[in-house]
């Protein structure tokens, strides 16, 4: 049975119909042709990839702090690429679409599935506030969505280490750091670039974290390693530099990947928004602020004032206006998004 999607927080709002004025955060060509891949990565220094890093992720800082209606959508898009890229990884067959049906067409509080969880640790990411995201009880919430087993003295030492590394000097630092305080205690590289976003996003300040590092294929994931072999949070970026240097470029290819993202939802939230004054059923304004705030909505999303047929026939005037497209390719069970 087709239900409605867990919904995402609201964001705030321009007059429905109003269309974004602020200028796009452009991309220097010398930064799009300075990021590394991993075949030119090897003949750079750290201090280069460094630089090139720090460059992509403040123009990125520059459309988060806009704070845009379509902000919702966008992170939840980074998402979806996120749980795939990790699906992927941990050699399963599900693919974006896929992650999206497990969720979005589940009853809620029904079984998603293994990966429909892995959504759901993504998507959890990008719509808690940030200063949220790294309490114990948000942990535990994503260590069973990531499929661990309860452990709360290896969650308690994980936490420890990053309320240490959230105090401590220097981001490249705090992120490694991260990465190898969650293999440490047996949680795997998946969480560890997940809590690493997070700790961005509490350094930066935004509001909401960016899913950047998870949908990096360089990064790879890695098996549960053994407590006694891990290596030290402290020591980390100093005995593996080249680790490092991955992570930096990375994080750099993740961001420009969102900021290029963010300029093809702006065009179409900005389409959206122009025909939103021509709809005309009663519950429009409520069904444009759900497609600008998530990934995506399914017809039968349930919508005070909004009957099945009055939404599917919205939906339906939506796409022949080009304001949104259907996800999902099929006839029934039919998604909807930018």
């Amino acid at each position: 049975m087709i239900l409605r999607p867990k919904s995402s927080p609201r964001h705030h709002a321009t007059p429905l119909g109003a269309a974004s004025t602020a200028p796009m955060a452009p991309v220097p060509a010398w930064l799009r042709r300075a990021i590394p891949d991993t075949q030119s990565l090897m003949g750079k220094d750290i201090e280069e990839v460094a630089i090139v890093a720090g460059a992509a992720i403040c123009a990125l800082d520059t459309v988060v702090r806009r704070q845009e209606r379509w902000a919702g959508a966008w992170r939840q898009r980074l998402a979806l690429s996120a749980a795939a890229a990790t699906a992927k990884q941990a050699g399963r067959v599900e693919d974006e679409s896929a992650l999206r049906d497990a969720v979005l067409l589940t009853r809620p509080g029904d079984d998603v599935g293994p990966a429909g969880l892995l959504l759901l640790a993504w998507r959890r990411l990008a719509a808690r506030p940030a200063e949220e995201l790294l309490t114990k009880r948000n942990l535990a919430a994503v260590l069973a969505e990531f499929g661990y087993a309860p452990d709360d003295e290896g969650m308690s030492d994980l936490t420890d280490d990053l309320r240490r590394l959230a105090a401590s000097d220097g981001t490249v630092g705090m992120m490694t750091g991260a990465i190898a305080a969650a293999e440490r205690h047996g949680f795997g590289r998946t969480l560890g670039v997940w809590v690493a976003d997070a700790l961005l996003a509490q350094r930066m300040g935004w509001v909401h974290a960016v899913p950047l590092l998870g949908a990096d294929a360089a990064l790879g994931t890695s098996a549960r390693p053994r407590r006694s072999v891990a290596s030290s949070v402290a020591t980390s970026i100093g005995t593996n530099p080249e680790r490092a240097k991955s992570l930096l470029a990375a994080q750099a290819r993740a961001a420009l990947r969102a900021i290029d993202l963010s300029a093809e939802l702006e065009r179409r939230a900005d389409r959206l928004l122009g025909v939103a004054p021509k709809l005309r059923a009663k519950a429009a304004d409520a069904v444009v602020n759900k497609l600008l705030c998530d990934d995506a909505i399914v017809a039968s999303e349930k919508i005070s004032g909004m009957s099945d047929r009055g939404l599917r026939r919205l939906f339906d005037r939506l796409v022949e206006l080009g304001a949104v497209r259907e996800l999902s390719g099929r006839a029934t069970f039919r998604i909807y998004g930018l």
